[in-house]
């Protein structure tokens, strides 16, 4: 796997050193290490396309070409490794000419209708032909053409685009452990597919987007809801309500120029409000609501001898590996909605009935950093306000364009606050953005619930941070509960192995699908990368660490919403608009 900078200065640390030369300086780097991590260890940048932090290296490419003294020919970087006394030339002629070269023939089967694309602008393979300087392609000849994809409610696969770097194949293996897609063929026939030929839409395909973070082209985007959503807003006989989820706040400054975890928060409601929503509503409140669900859920098991671990629910591409890959683990998963399923619920029924608005005439919109929430709210069960309970569902980026396109510039905006009583909302509502944090805000409400005692420390560091797991243990009543986290559907492979096998020692288990949670969603703004995951992160545990109510079961909003609308936590109101059922899928 390609090493991050971090990684490598720790191993440099403890591993044999070998002296080699780069463009004639000398440099002492970790025996083992490939030219390129060699490179950018001291200071070298060298352009790759198939390359990606975090991925197996391939060198298919051969856009990190550089130039080995006694070797005949020049090698890829990024597959080969450092050697004693090695002399490495990175950009002689011939390193520059082959690069070039590389690029063109790259180009010659690529549109270059860059104006049209939505990478138009954050494209790898556009800059790249920037900055070495091509102007005309060389090379003719015959070009392929596909239809492009459009069967995934969250998926777009356009392949006219696509450079076959693999890294979304790499993605959806390594990372994910779903393998929905390889590549097919060989030779100029090669292209990218999910099994025997499908369309995405009916493949193992869970949605999560992690495949669109990793393309350096156009050749995967989200599948749009924009134009829908202004038609909405222009809809004189709609009220058009908008939710935004935790992790969009400290995200969708960076379409706007604003550094890496920004919190935007007051910002983003005064932009929002101007795009022409008649409310705007904060998916944190119904963050809360679905702790106090789960929370009573995850109680009530123990209490009643119910299936443990108990595994949250919050993540639809988790929901979807889970219904594909481990159906016989449905009765662990959480019945419990999404909160931006729950908002949809509480939005066309509650929220209607106080404003007197019939929910046919409302339409709910969600802004999220997940691609797999348009395939949430279209799943057929998710309807129980007797309508779609969310209609459209926006990724970060989609939303940051629809701002651009009114002339909306974020930075400027004065800071508001979101509207009441469906904005209302605690800082354990705000750390789900986080991997941990759904596991941690429940920690906290599900121990004071169940002892009536106060929590002396509401920051739980043990299920913090970005290793693929992490557990911690808390004794309430005289119980020791265990609880773990994963993020990244190869991590949580890990422990739903176990919870299969019988020998799981945990109680409670938070499984997100993409790396570092919400913050790393395959809607977030591109690039996303472990430096602006954990940026992103620290940003989201300084919201929760700055509001004055930090649990979720203290939120006077939600209070008010079981006295006058649901009745009890789990009860029978609750479970009919808040709770859910699955179902097992193919396996093709």
């Amino acid at each position: 796997m390609a090493k991050t900078l971090k990684e490598m200065e720790k191993a440099k640390e403890k591993a044999n050193l070998v002296t080699i030369y780069l463009d004639g300086k000398e440099a002492k780097v970790p025996e083992g290490i490939t030219i390129l991590e060699a490179c950018r260890m001291e200071g070298f940048h060298v352009p790759t396309l198939c390359y990606m932090e975090g991925l197996s290296s391939w060198g298919g490419c051969r856009i990190c070409v550089v130039e080995v003294e006694g070797q005949p020919n020049l090698v890829a970087s990024c597959v080969t490794p450092v050697r004693e006394g090695m002399k490495i030339r990175l950009s002689s002629r011939a390193v520059r000419e082959a690069r070039k070269t590389n690029l063109e023939l790259l180009l010659s089967n690529h549109p270059l209708d860059c104006q049209l694309c939505d990478r138009n602008g954050s494209c790898e393979l556009q800059e790249l032909a920037y900055e070495f300087g091509v102007r005309e392609i060389r090379f003719g000849g015959e070009r392929k053409t596909y239809a492009v994809d459009m069967s995934s409610p969250s998926v777009k696969r356009d392949a006219n685009r696509c450079i076959l770097c693999g890294r979304c194949v790499r993605t959806c293996r390594e990372v994910q452990s779903v393998c929905a897609i390889d590549f097919a063929n060989r030779g100029f026939d090669t292209f990218i597919s999910p099994s025997l030929g499908l369309p995405l839409g009916e493949s193992v395909c869970i949605n999560c987007g992690q495949c669109i973070l990793a393309c350096p082209t156009g050749a995967l985007s989200e599948v749009s809801h924009v134009e829908m959503v202004w038609d909405a807003i222009e809809d004189p006989g709609k009220f058009v309500v908008l939710q935004t989820a935790p992790a969009v706040r400290v995200s969708i400054g960076e379409p706007f120029g604003l550094p890496a975890g920004t919190v935007t928060t007051g910002k983003m409601v005064a932009a929002f409000r101007r795009l022409g929503f008649d409310r705007v509503f904060d998916t944190n409140f119904t963050a809360d609501l679905t702790i106090i669900e789960e929370g009573h859920e995850f109680i009530g098991r123990v209490k009643k001898g119910g299936k443990l671990p108990l595994i949250t629910s919050c993540s639809p591409g988790w929901i979807k590996f889970m219904e594909h890959f481990y159906p016989e683990l449905m009765e662990n998963v959480s019945t419990c909605k999404s909160p931006q399923q729950m908002f949809g619920a509480i939005a066309k029924t509650y929220y209607a009935q106080k404003m007197g608005i019939d929910p046919k005439d409302m339409v709910v919109v969600s802004i999220m950093p997940c691609t797999a929430k348009k395939f949430e709210c279209q799943r057929d069960e998710m309807c129980a306000s007797g309508y779609q309970d969310v209609d459209f569902s926006l990724t970060t980026r989609e939303a940051a364009r629809m701002l651009k396109e009114k002339g909306i510039r974020l930075e400027e905006m004065p800071e508001e606050n979101f509207d009441d009583p469906l904005g209302i909302s605690t800082g354990a509502a705000a750390v789900f953005g986080a991997t941990g944090g759904v596991m941690e805000a429940a920690l906290r409400s599900v121990y004071e619930i169940s002892t009536g005692k106060t929590l002396e420390k509401l920051d739980f560091y043990q299920v913090r941070g970005l290793d693929g797991v992490k557990e911690a243990s808390l004794e309430i009543n005289g119980m020791e509960v265990n609880v773990a986290v994963a993020h990244g559907l190869g991590n949580a492979r890990r422990l739903l192995d176990q919870v299969k096998a019988g020998n799981s020692k945990y109680h409670f288990i938070e499984i997100m699908a993409c790396p570092g949670g919400c913050i790393g969603g395959g809607g977030q703004p591109i690039p996303t990368n472990l430096e602006i995951r954990m940026k992103r992160i620290a940003a989201i545990y300084e919201v929760d660490k700055n509001l004055p109510l930090r649990k979720s079961h203290e939120n006077p909003a939600i209070k008010k919403l079981y006295e006058e609308f649901l009745g009890e936590p789990n009860g029978e109101k609750a479970h009919h608009l808040l709770h859910t059922h699955y179902m097992p899928r193919e396996r093709i």
